[in-house]
């Protein structure tokens, strides 16, 4: 099947990741509030890049828990009119910030391809550099999520010791682990992902936590890329769609539900319309 259509745009499938010219610390400016400034919290827990370097330990084969007893499962929506679903397993994420890591964990499971998520965190490579912060908090400098983690993966994002990792790494992980034909970017058009969900391509997004709008803000990365970011900022797997829905696994509390498609589309353009979609 070929993907590449005029309904993409922006930097997608197998284009690399342009740098920018570094820029003055001066010029560096937060973006508009797009919705409440309150702070969102991850919950805590226990504990297109073409190649990346291989793990300092190979990766280990992961063999899928049982599903949870009914009574630890989290309430489910009843499913829209009109839907289609994909079988994608229900992960929790395992550290307080592999969001990411969690939703490509269920992306590969779609595939019969199960891996733990430390195993496959291991070709993220965090950047563990602390960010250079301003005097009324935002921040200044601090790594590149579209080459590496950045920050401590049991860190925290409001306490900027942690952050996150965008969609090349991952992209890059899910076809190196038995999904060669997977691709993703930005600026992906909405009718795209409904497409392939409704072909059960499961599709990962970036969004924000609770599906909230704190303040967004841009950050400049050590390289000179400059960084679009949410301390909100979350990755889930989407695992089904309807004509006015799309159905969540959601890897920061091991849920599933569905979410309108008003709120989706609103909350993912936050992040330019980031996603990589399994196939």
């Amino acid at each position: 099947m070929t993907i590449v259509t005029g309904t993409l745009a922006g930097s997608l499938l197998l284009s690399p990741v342009r740098q920018q010219p570094a820029m003055a610390e001066a010029s560096v400016a937060s973006l508009p509030y797009t919705g409440s400034a309150t702070s969102v919290l991850r919950i805590k827990h226990p504990i297109e890049i073409e190649a990346i370097p291989a793990p300092t330990e190979v990766y280990e084969q992961y063999v899928a828990p049982p599903a949870p007893a009914p009574a630890r499962m989290a309430a489910r929506v009843s499913a829209p009119a009109g839907y289609v679903t994909i079988s994608v397993p229900i992960y929790k994420q395992t550290r307080a910030l592999n969001c990411e890591t969690g939703a490509l964990q269920m992306g590969l499971a779609a595939y019969g391809r199960y891996y733990s998520q430390d195993a496959l965190f291991a070709y993220e490579k965090p950047d563990l550099r602390r960010p250079v912060i301003s005097a009324n908090g935002t921040v200044l400098q601090w790594g590149d999520p579209y080459t590496n983690f950045v920050g401590s993966v049991n860190g925290s994002e409001t306490a900027l010791t942690g952050y996150g990792v965008y969609y090349p790494v991952i992209l890059s992980i899910a076809r190196s682990h038995g999904l060669p034909n997977a691709y993703g970017g930005e600026g992906l058009s909405p009718a795209t992902i409904y497409a392939e969900l409704a072909a059960r391509h499961p599709v990962e997004v970036w969004v924000e936590a609770r599906w909230s709008r704190p303040r967004m803000g841009t950050w400049t990365a050590w390289d000179g890329r400059r960084i679009r970011y949410s301390l909100a900022e979350h990755a889930v797997t989407l695992s089904g769609v309807s004509a006015t829905s799309v159905r969540v696994n959601d890897p920061q509390f091991g849920s599933q539900y569905w979410v309108s498609k008003a709120t989706f589309e609103t909350v993912w353009r936050d992040f330019n319309n980031m996603a990589v979609i399994f196939r």
